[in-house]
């Protein structure tokens, strides 16, 4: 078997959408795979092993310490080593900026930043000891370009962009690659499973909110499937020295970022009114 095909792998938020591609497909090509999902199999405990096909699934959840740290020292004890994390597990909030509690913005920061920093703090230490690894961080285009009416979403996607960029240089010395891909719209779950704010339709932003609303959905319900994503991972970790951002999704998403680049915000910012309804 070729070496890479003997790597172990963690992949956070397995059971659906973009981590389960993630998991299947390194399982599939030889890979000892190791998926965290939430709520876990029949009430499973944390730290239980139930399977998944060729993906051994153990119940985390990463707003919680304990619980990430149960899980990484499980796979450590089972494998001795940790080679690949993805961290993908999140969430998204929609609703106005105004009528967002702090508390529905720390839950949205909690599982999809601090969830993924909880992580990388605890498989780091086995990495730095075995002097390799990578860490795959899940962004989004919503990371790059924020979306209107999903700012705690976006700020939790901009936030890991910085933790990544920052971790990056820190952990290379120790033969650590850090990477954030950065997918566009793509058709999982996430449009269904998207909370709203308990006031976000109550007032004056209910027209262009749920206009934007419905043309995020459209987007993401008209992507492509998120095996496209798997593929890339495997790509990435077969690479000796990986870039930083990987953005993938449709063109025109792609294209925005590079055009956030080059033109003056006021013009991208009439475009995103413009596309998403919210006039002014």
């Amino acid at each position: 078997m070729e070496r890479e095909n003997q790597r172990v792998v963690l992949v956070t938020g397995a059971s659906s959408g973009i981590g389960l591609a993630c998991a299947t497909h390194l399982a599939g090509r030889g890979f000892r795979v190791y998926g965290t999902s939430r709520r876990g199999t029949g009430g499973a405990p944390p730290g239980t092993m139930t399977g998944l096909g060729s993906v051994t699934m153990l119940t985390a959840d990463v707003t919680e310490d304990h619980s990430v740290e149960q899980v990484v020292g499980s796979v450590l004890s089972r494998e001795g080593r940790l080679d690949i994390v993805v961290n993908n597990a999140g969430m998204a909030i929609a609703g106005p900026i105004e009528n967002t509690s702090i508390e529905e913005a720390k839950r949205q920061l909690e599982v999809n930043f601090f969830g993924a920093f909880r992580v990388c703090r605890a498989v780091l230490p086995a990495m730095r000891r075995q002097g390799s690894g990578y860490i795959v961080n899940i962004g989004s285009i919503g990371g790059v370009i924020a979306i209107p009416y999903q700012a705690m979403y976006s700020a939790s996607k901009f936030a890991l962009e910085g933790l990544s960029e920052t971790l990056r240089l820190e952990v290379r010395p120790f033969g650590i690659r850090v990477v954030i891909i950065e997918p566009g719209d793509h058709k999982t779950g996430l449009t269904q499973n998207r909370q709203l704010t308990e006031m976000s339709g109550t007032d004056v932003y209910q027209e262009s909110f749920q206009a934007a609303l419905a043309q995020t959905a459209r987007d993401e319900q008209g992507g492509p499937g998120p095996e496209q994503i798997a593929r890339l991972l495997y790509r990435i970790v077969n690479k000796r020295n990986p870039r930083l951002r990987y953005t993938i999704g449709p063109g025109a998403q792609r294209a925005a970022v590079w055009l956030k680049r080059l033109l003056p915000n006021s013009v991208l910012e009439h475009g995103m009114r413009t596309y998403y309804g919210l006039g002014g």
